[in-house]
């Protein structure tokens, strides 16, 4: 019995791992490339805009591979939290954000603005199928991971840990405002976006790391 238990949290520990791992992966994947492609501009260009061109391979490779990182964690989730507030929803909702992620890496956006170089400088003259769609699995990741986020503040206030519950809260505003900038053609929208989706991200991380303490 010793030993199944031993087993038990160990697989529960490292599906949690992937979960916290996801947002330093995605974070420094996309980092490195906007910083050293050349005609990459994180104020004019989002970080999907990286899938294309010859080395959009990279991107969308860190798409599948943080949304893998995802739906792993989603399971880790869902066993440290069976039985609590939250215990059903932010598995689900997690592995939701890590299939959105899954169709954003599949579905490539359009080359615009400049980018990748030798591309015209306005917008693409018309959407594809396929950027209509990245939208759709972007817009289904965004909203998964601020559900995610909102939810566990739930979990912490209930817990009687109310930073923890108000930085829930505020990681799920965060996304939900910076997708919401970009939407609307807000000035350097695709740094908000990609400021707003690396906190919320980066929370559902950290409470990953921090169940895997206690799992």
């Amino acid at each position: 019995m010793t030993t199944t238990i031993t087993r038990g949290n160990a697989s529960t520990r490292t599906l949690l791992t992937a979960a916290a791992a996801a947002m330093p992966v995605w974070t420094v994947v996309a980092l490195t490339q906007a910083f050293t492609r050349e005609g990459f501009d994180l104020v004019r260009h989002p970080f999907s805009q990286l899938a294309t061109g010859s080395l959009g391979w990279i991107q969308i490779t860190n798409f599948l591979i943080v949304s893998s990182l995802l739906i792993a964690g989603s399971f880790g989730f869902r066993k440290v939290l069976h039985g609590k507030p939250g215990g059903t929803w932010v598995p689900r909702l997690t592995r939701i954000a890590g299939i959105g992620m899954i169709g954003a890496g599949v579905f490539v956006v359009d080359a615009g603005y400049g980018f990748p170089v030798g591309t015209p400088a306005g917008p693409p003259a018309g959407m594809s199928w396929h950027a209509v769609l990245h939208m759709v699995a972007g817009q289904v990741a965004f909203l998964a991971f601020a559900a995610v986020c909102f939810i566990l503040g739930r979990y912490f206030t209930r817990a009687g840990a109310r930073g923890m519950a108000l930085l829930s809260r505020l990681a799920g505003t965060a996304v939900i405002v910076g997708d919401g900038w970009a939407i609307t053609g807000g000035h350097a929208g695709s740094v908000t976006l990609a400021t707003g989706v690396i906190i919320a991200m980066g929370w559902i991380s950290l409470v990953a790391a921090h169940l895997r303490k206690s799992a």
